[in-house]
């Protein structure tokens, strides 16, 4: 990578399904670059479905390779991996977002009284209270759909048995699922994404329930943005820093 470029690391399970556009690992997605490391024998198996701690280690060894590699933080291609959020953040000098559900507690607190946020997961089963508190969601009212029911991205995603996934029928099956949690939740006032297999559709989610959607891809681009600050068109110059001799007045 370039000296001074602003880069985002990318920790990423063993899988090798199709990626389209809005997946954090497809490069188009971004405006700036990424790098990604995949953590060998870290499958949704293991780590969605089981959540195995022998996944931490190598997940440890791929962030600080990241880091010497000079990125200027690191996500994941998973939002299960917040399980680990903490372990991971103290393995690290810097910035480390497992996962969307970070975006939790501060998505609750920007909503009025009595809105559930929603959450789209790859997993509903696999969700637990110990995911939720390792981002300190574990009282933030939320309302749960899971994919792991549909049998497009069940196949496809969660159990491997084929690599090329069906971009129209992975879609009908999203908003069937998002329409499903908008009947039964009507005070639904945002919806998070956890699974960044579901972020290519963001857009149709967000035009078809009309509340705020976010997703690993948009909290990416808020830590990009803290990054990679530019000055503001006009701004005046920085001021000289005042000395003790002009605050006397003196000679």
């Amino acid at each position: 990578m370039k000296s001074g470029e602003v880069t985002i690391g990318v920790l990423c399970l063993e899988t090798a399904y199709t990626r389209f556009p809005g997946h954090i690992r497809n490069p188009d997605t971004f405006g700036f670059p990424v790098v990604y490391r995949v953590v060998e024998g870290a499958t949704p198996e293991r780590l969605v479905a089981r959540a195995d701690p022998a996944l931490l280690r190598p997940f440890v060894d791929a962030a600080r390779a990241l880091e010497a590699e000079g990125v200027a933080a690191i996500t994941s291609g998973c939002g299960f991996l917040v399980l680990f959020q903490r372990e991971l953040a103290a393995a690290v000098e810097i910035p480390m977002f497992t996962s969307s559900l970070i975006q939790l507690p501060m998505v609750h607190r920007m909503l009025p009284a009595g809105k559930e946020v929603g959450l789209l997961v790859a997993r509903k089963r696999s969700l637990t209270r110990r995911h939720l508190e390792a981002i300190g969601g574990e009282l933030v009212p939320v309302c749960v759909a899971g994919m792991d029911e549909r049998p497009e991205f069940r196949e496809v995603v969660l159990e491997g048995r084929r690599h090329e996934l069906d971009r129209d029928r992975l879609g009908r099956e999203v908003l069937s699922e998002v329409d499903r949690l908008a009947r039964a939740h009507p005070d639904m006032g945002a919806l998070v994404i956890e699974c960044t297999d579901l972020v290519p559709f963001a857009h149709a989610i967000q035009a078809r329930v009309g509340v705020p959607v976010f997703d690993i891809v948009t909290l990416t681009e808020m830590v990009y943005g803290s990054l990679a600050r530019r000055p503001f068109e006009g701004a005046p110059a920085a001021a000289r820093p005042s000395t003790a001799r002009d605050a006397t007045g003196g000679d």
